[in-house]
Parts: C-alpha cells; sequence; structure tokens
C-alpha cells in the first residue's frame, strides 16, 4: 500500500503504469471491505471536492458523491446550468478559482481537452469522470469486477462488442492491456479504435504477456471468451439522425444468448450502463416504434441471467472512486 499518486491527476490510464492500476485495485479492495463491514473511513475530513457534470449520470455522480463523504469530505455538485465555466469563464480561470477553493475537481462532459486544461491550472488532483476519448474511472471498477469473478486477471480472455472506437472500448483496451488481459475488439472494421491507440496498447500488453486483437467475425471473436462487454451503439453527444446507420451496423454484434453459448462456459457479461435492454424507458420505446427493435446491445435474456454481473459491476464505482480520491488525495 505505499504507492505514492498524492496530488495526481487521473485523466486517462496511460498516464500510469501497471503497477499504478494494481494499487488502486488493492486500495478498492479494502474500501470495499470497510463499506462492507459498517467501520467509519473518514480518512480525508476537511477536505472538499466539486463535480463538475457537463454530461448527466447515475453512476458516476452517486459513486463520487457517496466515496466522498464516506471519506469526509464536503462535496459539491454543479450541473451545466450552475458554472460559467467556458462561457462567461474561460476554462484556465475556472480552474484556477476552483483549485483554490477545492481539494479536487471531477469533471464530465466531452472533451478531454477540457480536462486536461483544467487539471493544468488547477493545481490541485483533477478526476475523469468521463469524456468522448476515455472513461478510466469505470476501467477500475470494471477490472475490479473480473478479478473479484474470476480470482485473476492476467490471461482471461476479454471481448468488447460494438462500436470499439467509443470512450469505454478505448478505455478497456488499455486497462485490459495493463492487467495482462488479451483484449478483443469485436466490430465491423470501420467502427474499430484509432490506429495510433491500438499501437500503444499492443506495446503496454506487450510488456505484460497479453494480445491486442481486431476482429469483425462474431463467432471467432468471442469463442472461447471468458468476458462478454458491451455498450449502448450511440453514444452521450452524438446526433439522433446517426441511429438508424448505426443500429444496421451492430445489429449482427448483439450479445445474445448464441453469442454467450459460443463463450467459455464460466464467460460472464458486463455492461457500464445504462442499457436499452428492453422498452421499458423512453429512448428504448422510440428505438422500437422507429425501428421494431426491442433490444439493442443486449438481450434482456442475457441482461436478467445469472452470468449478468453489471449490477456488481456499477457498485463497484464507489468503492474505486473511494481508492482513487483517496490515493490521490491522501
Amino acid at each position: 500500500m505505499g504507492k505514492n499518486l498524492s496530488g495526481r491527476s487521473f485523466l486517462k490510464l496511460l498516464d500510469f503504469e501497471p503497477q499504478d492500476v494494481r494499487y488502486l485495485l488493492d486500495l478498492s479492495k479494502d474500501f470495499k471491505r470497510l463499506k462492507r463491514a459498517g467501520t467509519p473511513h473518514r480518512y480525508l475530513e476537511g477536505k472538499n471536492i466539486v463535480l463538475l457534470f457537463e454530461k448527466t449520470s447515475t453512476r458516476t455522480r452517486c459513486s463520487f458523491e457517496v466515496a466522498g463523504r464516506d471519506l469526509g469530505m464536503g462535496v459539491t455538485y454543479l450541473d451545466p446550468g450552475s458554472s460559467q465555466m467556458g462561457k462567461k469563464e474561460s476554462i484556465a480561470d475556472t480552474a484556477g478559482v476552483l483549485g483554490r477553493m477545492y481539494d479536487g475537481i471531477e469533471y464530465r462532459g466531452y472533451s478531454q481537452e477540457l480536462v486536461e486544461e483544467l487539471a493544468k491550472y488547477a493545481k490541485v488532483p483533477v478526476w475523469n469522470g468521463l469524456t468522448d476519448e476515455f472513461h478510466p474511472t469505470q476501467m477500475i471498477a470494471d477490472l475490479l469486477t473480473m478479478e473479484e469473478h474470476f480470482g485473476y486477471l492476467k490471461g482471461l480472455n476479454f471481448v468488447f462488442m460494438g462500436d470499439a472506437r467509443n470512450n469505454v472500448a478505448n478505455s478497456l483496451m488499455v486497462a485490459c492491456a495493463m492487467a495482462g488481459v488479451n483484449f478483443t475488439a469485436c466490430a465491423p472494421q470501420e467502427l474499430f479504435p484509432k490506429a495510433d491507440l491500438v499501437a500503444q496498447a499492443r506495446a503496454i500488453a506487450e510488456r505484460q504477456g497479453s494480445t491486442v486483437t481486431l476482429e469483425s467475425d462474431v463467432k471467432k471473436a468471442t469463442a472461447g471468451a471468458h468476458v462478454l462487454y458491451t455498450d449502448i451503439w450511440v453514444s452521450m453527444g452524438e446526433p439522433d439522425e446517426i441511429w438508424a446507420s448505426r443500429i444496421k451496423l451492430l445489429q449482427p454484434y448483439q450479445v445474445n444468448r448464441s453469442v454467450m453459448e459460443n463463450a467459455d462456459k464460466q464467460a460472464i457479461f458486463m455492461h457500464c450502463l445504462p442499457s436499452f435492454h428492453d422498452r421499458k424507458t423512453l429512448i428504448g420505446e422510440q428505438i422500437y416504434e422507429k425501428f421494431g427493435l426491442a433490444e439493442m446491445e443486449v438481450t434482456d435474456e442475457v441482461f436478467q441471467s445469472d452470468r449478468s454481473v453489471v449490477f456488481e459491476e456499477a457498485e463497484n464505482r464507489m468503492h474505486t472512486i473511494k481508492a482513487i480520491m483517496y490515493a490521490t488525495l491522501k
């Protein structure tokens, strides 16, 4: 537990080393045990953090708020209408102000460049709660969930199905490489991740004894997989008119019974949520009315099955975000 990440921002996994990820996973396990046991752990009493949200969220907001308060900190939430950032005040000026008032800043929004600029000028740790390019806090939770289920990470076969260029897929590719997990992006070629990021992930994977593979054939990609992971087909901020073309491209990559049966017998299903696995949401019903599709990236059968660990994964956001904040603020 001697790893020193104090004072560092958490913007993308590429800024860290595999041993840093290992430290955060072990710290997350400690905090989870404390939480489950009802043992107080207000280790950051007297500190204050601010959460800047340009994109709304359930899990990210709740995880940061509960984790912050469990650690004894004051928490301020600012939605898009509650700040002048980027409107009447530059990012640099906003960062300068908030960095004088708060001990840490979380940002969830669109631009990776913006969160990097916040970190440059704030002079306090900044945590990336999601940008269009990366979703690093989700990754620690995902690795923790996998390790809890299998008892190990190195050598697992992991398959991401869907839009392999999105922020979740980008981050998973790097996270798996760091953890020695064999990563496969299963997607149509036009939705493969960017070549430069693939090259960076492959270099890390080679050092960790794992592989990074791009594959369009579903049966080939998922054979023997230990983890099947997917995400919604259209990300926040993308225009509504993309749905028709994206559905056409990605319908063959839906996680369903046949896909699960092609994987390892002990395979689990993961999803960062929210998920369109039924018609019980406004968007789900709209998609059904427009395209006649009652289930999208995953079938309800798989989502609700005993092989689905999506709610354990969601809970682990809280424990891992707590570890990230503690490690960078202690």
